[in-house]
C-alpha cells in the first residue's frame, strides 16, 4: 500500500481590508506568487490549477519575493523572520534565515545580480534593513522614516538605488551600497503604500492612501509629475506594477478598479471596472509578461483583459480562510469536490481540471460545519448560522425557500435515502423529510455530538460527549431509541456508516477507531490505533473494505478492515495545520482538506 499527492488546489492569498497586499512574480514570467496564513503560494500563472506550497514558516507569512536569478525566494513573516529558500528542488531547502528587525515584514526587495536583499515593515527599533543575502552582514542603513514602512524597491541597473514608503507620508531616497540616507519626499498627505522603480531603473513612483500617484527621476529624485492630473484614483492606491518595457504602469484601488497609464503623457489608457461591492476592492497587483493581474478584497485573482476592460478573462476563485468540510458528488460522469469554509463560503471544484466556482446567491453567514449530497442532487449543508440549507446541484444557486432555520445550533448533518436527513445540534436531534423539519428529539441525558443515517435508511446513529453511540430507528416521521447502545470508551468525534452499511465506524477524542458489524447486531470487528490527536474525520472508500481517517495530528491514515496492521499513513498531509475533513473520489483517489485552506488529492495504492 502506497500514496502519492496528485494535485493540490491551492488556497487563495489572505486579505485585510485597507492593507494592501504585494504579489511576487519569477523573472521568466512564467509563476506568481503570494502568502495566506503560514503558507508561500506558487502558481503557474497559464495555468494556475497548478501550485506547490512552502509551508517552513512558523507564523504568518506577509510577503514573498524571487530573487532576480530565478532559483530563489525570500519570504518575510509576522515575527520580523526572513526565509532564503530554494525554488528548484521539490522540497525547497533552506538556504538562510534571518531576523533583520522584531516585527513584521511587510515588503521584500532584491538587487539585479541577487545578492543584496533589502527588507521592510514594524520593527520596534527600526523599520528596515539591507543585507548580503549570504551573510546577512549589513550594506547599508534605512533611516529616515518615523512610522512603519510600507514598501521599498531597489533599482534594477547601476549604480543602485533605494527607495522606502511609509506610514508617515513620506518616501525615502538611498544611494549606494553601502546604502546611505540621500533625501526624503514629503508630496503625499496620506499614508504612502508602495513604491516602485520602472524596470530601466530611469524613473520610480509612489502610490499613496491620498489617491495620488507621484513619478521621479530614478537617479536624482527629482519630481517630473503625476498620473491623472490632481488625483490618480478615487479611493487610496495600494499597489502599482510596471509594465516590462517601462513605458505602461498598472495601479489597483480601493475605488474597486486597476487602471492601465501610459507613462508619457500620464493619462489612464483603461479603467478595468471590477465591481460594486466591499470585496470588489483591489488591494495588490501584478504585471507579469502580458498578464495583467489584481487581486480583490475577496482574495479573487483577476486577470486583466485590456480589450473588455468591464469583464476580467479569468477570475481564479477558491478559499482565502480555512475549510472545515467537503463532500464529493458525480456530475455528468465527472467528479466535482464541494468545500465549505469558516467565511461561510462553498466552492466547488472540478476534480479534474481544478476549475472552481462559488455557489451564487446568499448563502450562510457563518462556518459551514458539513456538507452532503443527497440522492435528489441537492447539496445539504450545515453551518454556524444555526441553518441547514438544501441547494440545487443542477443550478448551483442557493434557494431562499429550502432553509430549515434549527433552535440551536448544527454540528452534524447526514443524509439517507428518499429525501431522509438528520441533524445533530446543540441538546437535539431533528430529523427531516423532503427538506422540512418533521421531529425533534431533545430533554437528551446525553450531549449528542454526531449523526449518521444508514444507507438503508432505517436507522440513525448518534455519538454521545459521553462516549457512547446511541441508535435510533426511523418510523414514520419520528425516531423511536432501539435500545441499543455501544460504547466507544471517548467521546465521539465522527460516525459513518460503510456505503454498503455493513459497518459502522466511530472515532473519538482517545485516538481510536472503532468498526461495528451491523449484521452482527453492532459487535466490534476491529479497532483501529495510530493517530496521536484526536480524530475529527472518517471516510468509506466504495469497495466497502477501507476508510480513511484525519486527525488533528495532521495525519491521515488509510485502513484496512481485515487487519488493522495493514495501512498506510499519510504524515504531515497538510503541514501545519489538522486534516479537518476527506472523502474518496474513486477507490483510488482521497480528497483531504484542512485550514490551511487548500484541498488536496492523493493517489492511493491499496
Amino acid at each position: 500500500m502506497s500514496y502519492e499527492l496528485k494535485q493540490v488546489f491551492a488556497s487563495l492569498p489572505q486579505m485585510e481590508r485597507g492593507v494592501a497586499k504585494v504579489i511576487g512574480g519569477d523573472p521568466k514570467g512564467n509563476n506568481f506568487l503570494y502568502t495566506n496564513g503560514k503558507s508561500v503560494i506558487i502558481r503557474n500563472i497559464d495555468n494556475p490549477s497548478i501550485a506547490d506550497i512552502y509551508t517552513e514558516h512558523p507564523h504568518q507569512v506577509i510577503v514573498a519575493k524571487y530573487a532576480p536569478s530565478g532559483f530563489y525566494i525570500a519570504s518575510g513573516d509576522v515575527s520580523g523572520k526572513i526565509r532564503i529558500w530554494d525554488t528548484t528542488q521539490k522540497e525547497h531547502l533552506l538556504k538562510y534565515e534571518y531576523q533583520p528587525f522584531g516585527g513584521q515584514i511587510k515588503d521584500i526587495s532584491w538587487t539585479e545580480d541577487s545578492k543584496r536583499i533589502a527588507v521592510v515593515g514594524e520593527g520596534r527599533e527600526k523599520f528596515g534593513a539591507v543585507f548580503l543575502w549570504d551573510s546577512g552582514s549589513s550594506v547599508g542603513e534605512i533611516a529616515g522614516h518615523s512610522k512603519i514602512i510600507n514598501s521599498v524597491d531597489i533599482k534594477q541597473t547601476r549604480p543602485y538605488r533605494l527607495v522606502t514608503g511609509s506610514d508617515d507620508n513620506c518616501t525615502t531616497f538611498f544611494e549606494g551600497p553601502p546604502f546611505k540616507f540621500k533625501c526624503t519626499t514629503s508630496d503625499h498627505s496620506r499614508f504612502v503604500n508602495c513604491v516602485r522603480f520602472s524596470p530601466d531603473g530611469n524613473r520610480y513612483v509612489s502610490a499613496g492612501a491620498d489617491g495620488q500617484i507621484f513619478i521621479y527621476d530614478g537617479k536624482t529624485t527629482e519630481k517630473i509629475g503625476s498620473l491623472g492630473g490632481d488625483k490618480a484614483h478615487d479611493g487610496g492606491i495600494y499597489a502599482v506594477s510596471w509594465s516590462p518595457d517601462s513605458t505602461q504602469l498598472i495601479s489597483a484601488s480601493g475605488d474597486k478598479t486597476v487602471k492601465l497609464w501610459d507613462m508619457a503623457s500620464g493619462t489612464a489608457v483603461t479603467t478595468f471596472k471590477l465591481g460594486n461591492d466591499v470585496l470588489d476592492q483591489q488591494l495588490g497587483c501584478l504585471w507579469q509578461k502580458n498578464h495583467l493581474l489584481s487581486i480583490s478584497l475577496s482574495g479573487y485573482i483577476n486577470y486583466l483583459d485590456k480589450n473588455n476592460p468591464n469583464q476580467p478573462i479569468r477570475t481564479i476563485k477558491g478559499h482565502s480562510k480555512s475549510i472545515q468540510c467537503l463532500t464529493v458528488h458525480k456530475e455528468d460522469g465527472r467528479n466535482v469536490i464541494y468545500s465549505g469554509s469558516f467565511d461561510g463560503h462553498i466552492n466547488y471544484w472540478d476534480a479534474q481540471s481544478g476549475e472552481n466556482n462559488g455557489l451564487k446567491g446568499k448563502g450562510h453567514t457563518n462556518s459551514v460545519v458539513r456538507l452532503n449530497a443527497d440522492d435528489s442532487d441537492r447539496l445539504v449543508s450545515c453551518s454556524m448560522d444555526d441553518t441547514i440549507r438544501f441547494t440545487d446541484l443542477k443550478k448551483k444557486e442557493y434557494s431562499a425557500s429550502d432553509v430549515i432555520k434549527m433552535d440551536t445550533q448544527p454540528k452534524s448533518v447526514s443524509v439517507g435515502s428518499g429525501g431522509l436527513s438528520v441533524a445533530v445540534c446543540i441538546g437535539q436531534v431533528v430529523l427531516m423529510k423532503d427538506r422540512k423539519k418533521v421531529f425533534t428529539l431533545d430533554n437528551l441525558d446525553y450531549q449528542p455530538e454526531v449523526g449518521t443515517v444508514h444507507p438503508g435508511g432505517g436507522t440513525v446513529a448518534v455519538g454521545g460527549a459521553d462516549g457512547k453511540v446511541y441508535l435510533y430507528t426511523v418510523q414514520g416521521n419520528t425516531l423511536k431509541a432501539d435500545g441499543k447502545v455501544l460504547d466507544t470508551n471517548g467521546p465521539v468525534t465522527y460516525l459513518q456508516y460503510s456505503r454498503d452499511g455493513a459497518f459502522l465506524a466511530a472515532s473519538n477524542e482517545k485516538k481510536v477507531i472503532v468498526v461495528y458489524t451491523v449484521a452482527d447486531g453492532y459487535e466490534v470487528k476491529n479497532e483501529f490505533y495510530g493517530h496521536h490527536a484526536k480524530v475529527v474525520c472518517l471516510s468509506w472508500n466504495p469497495d466497502n473494505d477501507h476508510f480513511a481517517s484525519g486527525g488533528m495530528d495532521m495525519m491521515v491514515y488509510v485502513w484496512a478492515i481485515s487487519d488493522p496492521e495493514k495501512r498506510i499513513k499519510i504524515p504531515d498531509a497538510h503541514r501545519l495545520h489538522h486534516v479537518s475533513s476527506l472523502a474518496w473520489l474513486d477507490e483510488h483517489t482521497l480528497v483531504t482538506t484542512s485550514h490551511d485552506a487548500c484541498v488536496k488529492q492523493w493517489t492511493i495504492k491499496i
